[in-house]
């Protein structure tokens, strides 16, 4: 039944032209019926033959006046499928100005046409009864038609909006008038009680968020959309906490800061994301005292096409450098990024150099060019299993690296130089964090003897980075399953990367040499909270749809990280989100015999003999005993 009528329904897809013909023939029918209609009831239905004949002579002058002002007042150019109080305001106002200039015109100027003064109302209401309602008609039929005739109501997924105002409005009109969205409006919630057993659009508002569980198994909810543009981190995560335990699909738009002139749109309705459910509000950073130490001065960006790097690369653009430097080994990810901030910021300088930062001669050719007076150094090896397996690699890299670009920056004037640390560096059990520790200790001991400006900022995991947990776990269960974490008490801190490229970039203008800035990361997560909340949010249930599965700790991997070593304490700074760690005293030439010692192993190829010299020089450094482990419940 639905098919066949939908089949004729179709029939109603009139191309432009001929909508815009057949809305003209039919105003024109309804201005004489309004016409005739108005005499008709001023003279209790009973039409004199001087009023027939004013209507016989003056009809055609009549229709060409109302359709010149229906003209003037955009009646045909409007969309009326999308028809609202202002199409519906215009019709108000082009009858009236219509009937007024009838008046004028058959009262002052044509004295032959004699109408009851009464008519030039009567026939104003008539009008906007007729042609409005007429127009809103097309707008029902429409509606029905997507509702009920393109496709089964039965084959969409049926949606809870949450939140009953503006943007859940615009939000629920959208389904309606988009039906190839196959998705469909059961109910509203809403917290205001006063909108209890209301209706938008027709769609009932049954509760408040107390009530979601029980509307979802009423109205068999398939999917679940936060529309509150309003609300803040806090209030979202609550909501998102809620709604993932319905095992509903899951999303939200975005805040109102992100949306343009208020204006909602499907395209932008996304998942909610496990970021939404950190329930953290957006960091707050110094955009002056960013400003004094990046605006006008050449910027370079070792590693400026990974997460970090690119992020570092997006904000800082915003900053008016005299030139951005990025360098990354990698020509596709530097590609990427050179592309995105030549269409986002056409006035930057930009400069993109593939190149490594092992290789101290082209660093030191780059650096005597560009003269950067600020660096940022993200290039790094951070995966730890890999660099486990590979400890060599690690140390060429992140060490003397590291060493390379620091060195080059003392020597050539550099003012400030930022390394991007790892909580890893903090009593490391691996040969990554040894490795990064090693860093910081590099720029710790160099800053002593040189004008640059040496810190380092140690944060730990980043949301969505690339191979980082997230995107595994999410590829994990778009394959079916199963996810797999290390070990059911691994626990680590997590911050989005734009927030920690923020608290970076803000770090580095209170540098005052040799600090390690340590930013606060919130609350530790249990990575199995992390999985089963992934599970949750795709819409479905942990261990049952999607299995969980154990695999034991990694090589070099430990269940809880640390921000801080022992022996340098802490101190707050003027930003409640950094803080710094007290500088450990780090000889350089003791520091710089160890390194060559270490260089000379790897020269020899002797990887066997790193985990030895590392220890030396990271006494913190005990590799972590990962047997234990292998066998998780």
């Amino acid at each position: 039944m639905y098919a066949v009528v939908g089949k004729l329904m179709k029939g109603f897809n009139l191309n432009l032209t001929y909508r815009k013909s057949l809305l003209l023939l039919l105003d024109i029918i309804l201005i004489n019926v309004a016409s005739f209609g108005a005499v008709f009831l001023r003279t209790d239905f009973r039409i004199p033959e001087e009023f027939l004949a004013s209507f016989r002579d003056s009809y055609i002058i009549t229709t060409l006046i109302f359709l010149i002002v229906f003209r003037l007042f955009n009646l045909y150019k409007s969309v009326w499928r999308y028809a609202s109080i202002e199409e519906m305001n215009n019709v108000i106002f082009a009858s009236i100005a219509g009937g007024g200039t009838l008046f004028v015109l058959y009262e002052l100027l044509i004295p032959s046409v004699n109408f009851p003064r009464s008519y030039y109302v009567l026939m104003p209401i008539l009008i906007v009864f007729l042609v409005g309602g007429m127009r809103f008609s097309y707008r029902a039929v429409r509606r029905a038609k997507n509702v009920y005739f393109n496709g089964f109501v039965s084959e969409r997924k049926r949606v809870l909006i949450v939140g009953g105002g503006e943007a859940g409005s615009m939000i629920i009109q959208e389904l309606f008038d988009n039906p190839q969205l196959l998705k469909y409006p059961v109910a509203v919630v809403d917290d205001n009680p006063s909108k209890n057993r209301a209706k938008i659009h027709g769609v009932p508002i049954l509760g408040t968020r107390a009530d979601i569980h029980e509307i979802v198994k009423v109205k068999k909810v398939d999917e679940i959309i936060i529309a509150i543009p309003s609300a803040g981190k806090a209030e979202i995560k609550e909501l998102a906490n809620v709604c993932k335990e319905t095992r509903c699909k899951l999303k939200t738009i975005p805040g109102v800061f992100e949306l343009i002139n208020g204006q909602v749109d499907v395209k932008k309705i996304r998942d909610v994301n496990i970021e939404d459910l950190l329930g953290r509000d957006p960091i707050k950073v110094n955009l002056t005292e960013i400003c004094k130490y990046i605006s006008s001065e050449v910027v370079l960006i070792t590693g400026g096409g990974g997460s970090i790097g690119t992020e570092l690369c997006r904000q800082i653009a915003r900053f008016n450098p005299k030139q951005l430097i990025i360098l990354d080994i990698y020509e596709n990810n530097a590609y990427e990024i050179q592309q995105e901030l030549i269409k986002n910021h056409s006035n930057l300088n930009l400069e993109v150099i593939i190149a490594s930062v092992r290789d101290r001669k082209r660093m030191e050719s780059i650096f005597e060019k560009y003269r950067p007076g600020v660096v940022f150094h993200a290039a790094a090896h951070k995966h730890v299993p890999l660099m486990e397996a590979n400890p060599a690699e690690a140390i060429k890299n992140n060490v003397f690296g590291s060493l390379n670009v620091a060195e080059c920056a003392d020597k050539f004037g550099t003012k400030r130089f930022v390394l991007i640390s790892t909580d890893k560096a903090v009593n490391p059990t691996n040969i990554m964090g040894a490795s990064k520790r090693t860093a910081e200790m590099v720029i710790q001991s160099l800053d002593k003897k040189s004008k640059t400006e040496f810190v380092a900022v140690r944060f730990g995991n980043v949301l969505g980075s690339n191979g980082s947990v997230i995107p595994r776990f999410k590829k994990q269960i778009s394959d079916g399953g199963p996810v797999t974490v290390t070990h059911p008490e691994i626990i680590r801190y997590f911050m989005t990367i734009p927030e920690a490229v923020q608290l970076v970039i803000q770090a580095g203008s209170m540098a005052k040499g040799g600090e390690i800035f340590i930013l606060d990361m919130g609350e530790p997560v249990k990575i199995v909270d992390l999985a089963r909340d992934l599970i949750k949010l795709s819409g479905f249930e942990p261990d049952k749809d999607i299995k969980l599965h154990y695999t034991g700790l990694r090589p070099g991997e430990k269940l809880y990280e640390e921000l801080l070593l022992a022996e340098e304490g802490i101190s707050h700074t003027r930003h409640e989100k950094i803080f710094i760690g007290k500088p450990v005293l780090v000889d350089y030439n003791e520091l710089n015999n160890k390194l060559n010692w270490l260089r000379e192993i790897l020269v020899q190829e002797r990887a066997d003999k790193v985990d030895k010299i590392m220890q030396s020089i990271v006494a913190e450094y005990k590799k972590a005993d990962t047997e234990k482990s292998k066998k998780v419940g």
